[in-house]
């Protein structure tokens, strides 16, 4: 791929193209509509289930594909419309749930779907109100009654990156496992689902190569994207694991790091 021209971009939301006020600038907005009219696609790849990327889709003049949950779901951002999920099954959530019980006693659990989710009662205690982000609370054997497209276990207290070494250990056979957000959040998706596998998968639809989709990335949860990609970028604020696996590194989300890049690629 000649760097000038790549027929994708891909770029996760929170923390690299999502400002630390929870804002998109209008130069990234601006540098991401230049995309689409060069005739390249752009395709959002988050951790945000498809109810958070409302405001994302009218920020971005509903440009794009998004693939979300960390590539459970495809989302059309043009319609806001689900394309297609990957669930965990209802038995595999069960068996999930009941090791990571073992791993400490302080993990809560929750269960992501195309639209809404259901949660333990002590899930976001003292954290978050989970009703009001559009959860349900549910007790007992409920949690798990039916397939979702991610598992979340949070525990208050604990340093994410051996949490997750220790669900790997306990469910990986099972989930894929991953975290995003810098606190003991655990996020699982369904056996061998991950922002790449849906990528590649939308990029075989379109016949692009791998080599001519220039990636964009924060947290342990791009890793897969961003190793799959021909070309990858980390924002300066990124974590020390992607920082290590791109092929170049860029500024900080804060100041519009990818639109930095992409303003070069599509002059």
């Amino acid at each position: 791929m000649s760097e000038s021209s790549p027929r994708l971009i891909a770029t996760d939301l929170d923390g690299t193209i999502v400002r630390s006020d929870g804002t998109i600038s209008a130069r990234t907005v601006a540098a991401l509509a230049r995309v689409e009219r060069a005739g390249a696609m752009l395709v959002m790849v988050t951790g945000r289930p498809p109810r958070w990327m409302t405001e994302i889709a009218a920020a971005v003049d509903h440009r794009g594909v998004a693939i979300c949950a960390n590539g459970a779901v495809v989302y059309d951002l043009h319609t806001e419309a689900v394309i297609r999920a990957h669930e965990i099954t209802p038995d595999v959530l069960a068996e999930a749930v009941q090791r990571l019980r073992t791993i400490s006693p302080e993990l809560r659990f929750a269960v992501e779907y195309p639209h809404g989710f259901v949660f333990e009662t002590r899930y976001g205690l003292g954290r978050w109100d989970a009703t009001a982000l559009g959860g349900r609370p549910v007790d007992g054997e409920e949690l798990v009654s039916r397939g979702g497209t991610k598992l979340l276990a949070f525990h208050p207290d604990a340093d994410p990156d051996p949490l997750v070494e220790k669900a790997v250990q306990a469910v990986g056979d099972l989930v894929t496992v991953t975290h995003s957000s810098g606190r003991g959040l655990l996020e699982m998706s369904a056996q061998g689902v991950t922002k790449a596998t849906a990528l590649a998968a939308l990029c075989s639809e379109h016949d692009i190569p791998s080599d001519e989709v220039v990636a964009f990335g924060d947290m342990p949860n791009d890793l897969p994207m961003l190793t799959w990609a021909g070309t990858s970028y980390g924002v300066a604020n990124a974590h020390p694991l992607v920082l290590a696996a791109v092929t170049h590194t860029t500024s900080r989300n804060d100041d519009d790091g990818v639109a930095e890049i992409v303003e070069r690629l599509f002059p």
